[in-house]
């Protein structure tokens, strides 16, 4: 069978639940190896160990992505056991539900360290082993918020807007270094943050999308090893819209 990003070596973080685990396992499909990032889902996390082993190899990396010391323990034992990095998906993301008025500092505070600050660290950390991975991918998820805004979540917006920035920004300086960075933009996906949604509210929401449904993780997941595969390879910096055309950019 010929598997995509066999033998390739890729950290995800926010792996354990949604559209990381979804991407993690996707990759496993596809014949990488995989690094399992969870921060307080140890067990959701084993579930997909168990899974990602039961296809490729893998290893669980638990850490908060917004920390400095515990971003350099994942890539220490990441590259400790596996020699090099291909691919870092930059997946980890808070989204408090709450627009400016309703906001304490905190939240906006907590919402950027984890949803910027963390992929910046990351990919510098990660830098010197996708430099000599010759084909090394840097894949930010942002969203279609960044684009759209909202009327609530000021503070998530703000961090997807960020993204876009620094994906652009890293293609840009990294292109020329071997490695490819983009984002992509998720629309409206069926994962826990839409999960309290009444089922007319979910016929609602797919009623203004184009193509007429709400995403699955897997959607987004077979973008991302688009991405990360030799398919991708002439693609660099841009930010991939996967929301069945609810938000054109």
């Amino acid at each position: 069978m010929n598997r995509k990003l066999e033998g390739k070596r890729a950290i995800v973080t926010g792996a354990s639940r949604g559209i990381g685990r979804c991407i993690a396992e996707k990759f496993a499909d596809e014949g990488a190896i995989v690094g399992i990032n969870y921060y307080k889902s140890e067990g959701e996390a084993q579930e997909v160990f168990r899974y990602v082993t039961s296809k490729s190899d893998g290893i669980l990396l638990q850490g908060d992505v917004s920390v400095e010391k515990d971003c350099q323990n994942m890539v220490k034992r990441f590259v400790d056991e596996f020699q090099s990095i291909d691919i870092l998906v930059n997946n980890a993301g808070i989204y408090y539900r709450k627009d400016l008025e309703e906001s304490e500092i905190e939240d906006y505070d907590r919402t950027m360290d984890v949803n910027v600050r963390g992929p910046f660290i990351l990919s510098k950390l990660c830098l010197p082993y996708l430099k000599d991975s010759h084909s090394g991918r840097i894949i930010n998820l942002s969203s279609q918020l960044a684009f759209r805004g909202s009327t609530h979540g000021t503070a998530y917006v703000t961090s997807k807007a960020a993204m876009v920035g620094l994906t652009r920004a890293l293609a840009l300086e990294l292109g020329p270094k071997g490695i490819t960075v983009n984002g992509i933009a998720p629309g409206t996906i069926d994962t826990d943050i839409i999960g309290d949604y009444s089922e007319e509210k979910r016929k609602q929401r797919a009623g203004k999308i184009p193509v007429k449904r709400i995403g699955k993780p897997e959607d987004i997941a077979n973008t991302a090893v688009f991405l990360a595969s030799d398919m991708g390879s002439y693609v660099n910096g841009d930010i991939l819209g996967v929301n069945g055309g609810s938000a054109l950019h």
